[in-house]
């Protein structure tokens, strides 16, 4: 593990915005150091340098920017003044995600058979960042269909945003799907953003780009106006630079409260954490490092105890594909007949938009997935009741209710190992880590994921995952995890933006 300081900011005017955090930004703004609206500005420049394709980094984590923003920003700022604060994220740019609706935003979901199609408007969960005084900047790109298009894919990549790079190493994978909301909030191209999970995907670029990441309890944040994947697991969450504005960002869309409470220090001391040493990610540099973070967590937490953890076997990964097959067909379909404007009505018109247009959506890799889901007769097909009941009786009854038990309220694990090298030929071939994220998936249970250090100068992270609900005990136990290892991880470690490495 390294902790060396990190190489110059490829922007300086913004550098130090870059690392701001909520409550640092909302400060300001209080106490007349700088405005929503210049906040803002100096962002789409930030964006404008160092994330374009035609600019000298080339990150591409963002795929659009909303039209609306400076004069959102604007107006908030004219709230301010007048002495109306609508809570913690007034004024503050949040980017979301490009697969959730928003007015003068794509929702595309990264493919170019959604482009120019109008969303039917705000999304719920955008309806409340807009409510409460929140600015959304614009969408972020992400891995194509939340990366279920082809068993050969490659993490980060559409046909609409290109492939996103990893702030720490840019020829280094930036984790799927939410890839562009990882990305940029690592690069400090936004302080939160807004991603969803239907099985890792808000996991692990938290993991893979030392961010903080929150995967709600299936059905906390509405997924109205969201392109779906699975109703069973498709959960919006939060990305951010530490877990205090995770749970802000998190009260926001869930229209709850106490959760920004529950970072206090002190609140995990009566938490009894079991270390699930089940789901390691055969990465011993990895391992090491989260088994470290243990130890120290382990002086802020009630308890800490080994537990056993089976990882999913090939059944239960056979099983999963099939329900997120029949689920998909039907969902999207749903979805598609439902959103206005001219084109795809069907996971099927999807696949016939594909091949007709191959040199840019097959380009380099095929859509098997898709082609599988649209033969599976989706939710009355003959295999779906069977894998989802067999998926959700090892998940809860073989896996995470043994844990947990009555003696355990959370359990921890690694997340990931280090970015791999991404690859547009031969896919995500050096995959490691994710365990922690199938049992909850198919569960629905919520999943946060905390930065614990570097590896070969990569960021590596550990998840805790808890019951349905359990939100505020998971943040507790990640505010630990910052407040043992020295505070929030990018306060510590800034954005690397180191160039291609070897190995």
């Amino acid at each position: 593990m390294t902790t060396s300081a990190s190489p110059q900011d490829p922007h300086l005017p913004t550098a130090g915005l870059a690392t701001m955090t909520v409550s640092a930004l909302q400060e300001s703004m209080t106490n007349g150091g700088q405005t929503s609206a210049e906040i803002c500005a100096a962002l789409l420049a930030r964006i404008a340098a160092v994330d374009a394709p035609d600019s000298d980094v080339a990150l591409r984590a963002v795929l659009a920017m909303s039209p609306r923003a400076l004069d959102d920003a604007e107006a908030s700022d004219r709230e301010r003044s007048g002495g109306a604060v609508r809570g913690p994220l007034h004024g503050i740019p949040v980017l979301i995600k490009d697969n959730i609706e928003a007015e003068g935003l794509p929702g595309s979901a990264g493919s170019e058979a959604l482009r120019g199609r109008p969303v039917a408007g705000d999304a719920p969960l955008v309806t409340r960042l807009r409510a409460a005084g929140a600015i959304v900047l614009g969408s972020t790109n992400m891995s194509e269909w939340a990366n279920f298009r082809s068993r050969s894919s490659t993490s980060g990549w559409s046909a609409m945003g290109g492939l996103t790079g990893n702030p720490w190493a840019l020829d280094r994978s930036a984790g799927g799907s939410s890839s562009g909301s990882g990305a940029a909030v690592a690069a400090g191209l936004a302080p939160v953003a807004v991603g969803t999970e239907t099985n890792g995907s808000i996991t692990c670029p938290a993991s893979l780009n030392g961010v903080v990441g929150l995967k709600a309890t299936v059905g906390t944040i509405p997924t109205r106006g969201v392109v779906p994947l699975s109703r069973s697991q498709d959960a919006p969450g939060a990305l951010a630079r530490s877990v205090v504005d995770a749970a802000a960002l998190f009260e926001v869309l869930s229209g709850s409260h106490g959760l920004v409470d529950a970072c206090r220090p002190g609140t995990s001391a009566a938490v009894r954490v079991g270390v699930a040493n089940g789901w390691l990610t055969g990465d011993t540099a990895t391992d090491d490092v989260f088994r470290a973070a243990v130890d120290r967590l382990a002086a802020l937490v009630g308890a800490t105890m080994q537990v056993e953890t089976p990882g999913a076997t090939l059944q239960v990964q056979d099983d999963q594909v099939s329900v997120l097959l029949a689920e998909f067909v039907d969902d999207l379909g749903e979805y598609l007949a439902a959103r206005p404007g001219v084109g795809v009505r069907s996971l099927s018109d999807v696949v016939e938009f594909n091949q007709r247009h191959a040199a840019s959506e097959l380009a380099h890799f095929d859509q098997d997935l898709l082609a599988a889901a649209r033969a599976c007769g989706g939710r009355s097909g003959p295999e779906y009741r069977d894998a989802r009941r067999r998926n959700v009786d090892w998940a809860r009854d073989s896996c995470l209710e043994p844990a947990l038990g009555d003696d355990v309220d959370v359990l921890v694990s690694p997340a990931y190992r280090p970015a791999w090298k991404s690859d547009l030929t031969h896919g995500d071939v050096l995959f490691g880590g994710g365990a922690v994220c199938t049992p909850a998936a198919i569960l629905g249970w919520p999943i946060l994921t905390v930065p614990i250090g570097l590896v070969d100068g990569l960021p590596v992270a550990m998840s805790v995952v808890g019951r349905p609900g359990a939100e505020p005990l998971l943040l507790s136990v990640g505010a630990a995890v910052e407040q043992a290892l020295g505070g929030p991880f990018t306060s510590r470690h800034p954005t690397a933006w180191g160039r291609p490495r070897r190995g």
